[in-house]
């Protein structure tokens, strides 16, 4: 009876001794990296989506003002509605050809916004708008938001996919998550590491 109990103890003491070795190596680190990129990815979203809220007002008040620039009023809104047609959730992020798209449309509504600004130029009184003023601090606020949001993405998705490619996290990836796959990151595009400019 007492050989048993001291099996029995020595297999717990193994076996505890095994879990806090696991548990201390590493192998959690890649749920958690993965869940940091899928955070980080949804900050991106978040500003992305501020943004896009803020066009309906800016669109509304310039056209208050500038009702004849109908062509540039219509490409941002349409610029605003295709980007708001993209779904892309932090489970489709490692699809390459998903997030250029996204980078696509979120590009083209940088640039319709850009000529946009260059038509307010000609409406000094809009340029004085209160309202129109605050419309351009809340932009100038969110293009800053979203330049970090996407360096913190990177950064992100630059520890996950180092920690899985390199010891010991290649083998703790190849053992218990080989459905994770390395995940995507933006495309740098020059001039991408500073927030657009917007001028008013």
């Amino acid at each position: 009876m007492s050989l048993n109990a001291s099996t029995f103890s020595k297999s717990f003491l193994i076996l505890v001794g095994c879990v806090v070795l696991v548990s201390g190596c590493g192998i959690n680190k890649i749920p958690t990296l993965d869940e940091e990129v899928k955070a980080s990815w949804g900050q991106v979203e978040n500003q992305y989506q501020r943004r896009a809220d803020l066009v309906p007002n800016l669109v509304n008040t310039v056209k208050g003002y500038a009702a004849h620039e109908t062509e540039t009023l219509q490409a941002v809104t349409e610029a605003r509605a295709n980007v708001g047609k993209l779904e892309i959730t932090s489970d489709s992020i490692s699809n390459p050809a998903m997030l250029q798209q996204f980078e696509k449309a979120q590009s083209a509504l940088s640039s319709a916004l850009s000529r946009l600004m260059v038509v307010v130029e000609r409406y000094p009184d809009l340029k004085a708008n209160q309202n129109f003023l605050e419309l351009q601090a809340q932009l100038e606020g969110t293009e800053n938001r979203i330049s970090v949001a996407r360096r913190d993405y990177i950064e992100s998705v630059k520890a996950f996919n180092t920690h899985i490619r390199t010891f010991p996290g290649k083998i703790w990836h190849s053992m218990f998550f080989s459905d994770l796959a390395l995940k995507e990151t933006f495309e740098a595009t020059e001039g991408a590491e500073e927030a657009p400019t917007v001028e008013f």
